[in-house]
């Protein structure tokens, strides 16, 4: 069992069980100061949502987060290339904890990516305090849009 499981207050416990954990396809890797996140989905945009969650899922358990507030993000990445979009997007999403991320849009010939999140504001009270999250970098980050789009990002803690 997850030790984090045993501290959740009531009101945690009643949203675990109503907001059911979405499919996670992601995984922390090891790293030798940071963490890693390797994210994978049916397509790019499934992948793009999987590893901001995994990054938000560092920062607190994210089951404990209930869709309160709706939060529309459009990003661009400052150079031609996916990885700065990646980067550019995920920082963007900080200021609420999401419980779901989905992205509409990739513009993939001007580097622009549009998500909506649902979640709400984090609170000690209510979210367990996970680690805290630096930045996004660009080390060793991945992005292979192929038949099984995958990512894999650093995030410094």
């Amino acid at each position: 069992m997850d030790d984090r499981a045993l501290d959740l207050t009531e009101a945690q416990k009643a949203t675990k069980s109503k907001y059911p954990p979405i499919n996670k396809k992601y995984e922390y890797l090891d790293h030798t100061a940071d963490v890693q996140i390797h994210s994978w989905g049916n397509s790019l945009e499934e992948a793009f949502e999987q590893c901001a969650m995994g990054m938000f899922g560092y920062m607190t358990d994210t089951e404990t987060v209930e869709p309160i507030d709706t939060v529309d993000v459009e990003s661009e990445g400052e150079s031609t290339d996916s990885l700065s979009l990646s980067v550019q997007h995920k920082p963007q999403l900080t200021f609420s904890i999401p419980t779901e991320i989905k992205v509409l849009h990739i513009d993939r010939m001007n580097f622009k990516i549009r998500s909506i999140g649902w979640g709400e504001e984090f609170s000690l009270a209510k979210h367990p305090q996970g680690t805290e999250v630096k930045a996004i970098t660009y080390s060793a980050m991945q992005i292979h849009d192929k038949e099984k789009p995958e990512i894999f990002a650093i995030i410094d803690i």
